[in-house]
């Protein structure tokens, strides 16, 4: 084996197992456990820690939900001028800002696919779902060979103030699936999902960067983004009583990260930007973001 390949190996190998070590103990005073996976999209260099785990998606099934949007778009399915009309029984509590809108407000597919990602809006993100369907989300995630992220139901709300579950999916229905709230993927699964937007492969390439627009203004910065300084973040956050996590790409000067980084089992509910959950994944992904930088 050449002498300079022999190196290079070496070097892959002992950078690798800093990464890692860097990783698990950046984790070992978390209160609950930890997935995720991260890839350079330039390079190819990757690390996942329980990266195929198929976890509670909270508000993270909302990009698979906005890719679904687009494809539904592109198939002639729904059109981004069509008007749904709110009504006080669709508001549900939580994330968003439709809760303070009026009774018969009506708007177009397009303000809903946005305030569902931009302010996470769960009364927007029901809207939508009633146009193209949880199982259609379903349909297209087979369709990329996602086969682990399934969005199971509508938003109920948040806490204690929380609607009657509805429009579920098939996999929704399927007894094994309930634990899973809203919906469900892998920390792998969603990194590809972001790899693949990222290429312009999602509906097609004008659909992708569209879609990286809306994930560029998403106010949600308590993760991913809380140690990024100036590098621009595409993400999509979830947070759950117990569980905190952060899908998206970081365009940093030494590469564009994808990363998907899931915290569950935190002990105490705590709704402030201090959450022990956010506070690991924002120092994850610095981690990653340096770890894996070219």
């Amino acid at each position: 084996m050449p002498r300079t390949f022999c190196l290079l190996l070496l070097a892959t190998i002992a950078r690798a197992e800093t990464l890692d070590e860097k990783i698990r103990a950046a984790i070992a005073g978390f209160p609950g456990t930890v997935s995720l996976f991260a890839k350079n999209l330039d390079s190819g260099a990757t690390y996942g820690l329980h990266p195929d785990e198929r976890v509670r998606t909270a508000s993270t099934i909302k990009l698979p939900i906005l890719a679904a949007t687009f494809a539904a778009v592109q198939e002639g399915k729904v059109k981004w001028a069509d008007l749904s009309t709110l009504h006080d029984s669709d508001k549900v509590s939580g994330s968003g800002v439709l809760g303070e809108f009026s009774d018969g407000v009506r708007l177009p597919l397009a303000d809903l696919a946005h305030l569902m990602i931009v302010v996470s809006d769960n009364t927007a993100t029901n809207l939508v779902l009633d146009r193209i369907t949880a199982d259609y989300v379903n349909e297209q995630m087979d369709k990329l060979g996602l086969k682990a992220t399934r969005a199971m139901r509508k938003v109920r709300g948040d806490g204690a103030d929380l609607k009657a579950p509805s429009g579920y999916s098939r996999a929704g229905r399927l007894p094994e699936n309930q634990r899973f709230g809203l919906g469900s993927s892998s920390p792998r699964e969603m990194v590809t999902l972001l790899e693949k937007i990222e290429r312009g492969e999602v509906v097609s390439a004008e659909a992708s960067r569209e879609m990286l627009k809306i994930l560029k203004r998403q106010q949600d910065h308590n993760g991913i983004a809380r140690r990024m300084g100036d590098m621009p973040v595409a993400n999509k956050a979830g947070a759950l009583d117990h569980l905190r996590s952060d899908v998206g790409i970081v365009y940093s000067p030494g590469g564009r990260i994808a990363m998907a980084i899931t915290c569950e089992d935190i002990p105490k509910i705590d709704w402030t930007s201090d959450n022990p959950g956010l506070l690991t994944i924002a120092r994850l992904a610095e981690i990653l973001a340096a770890g894996l930088a070219q």
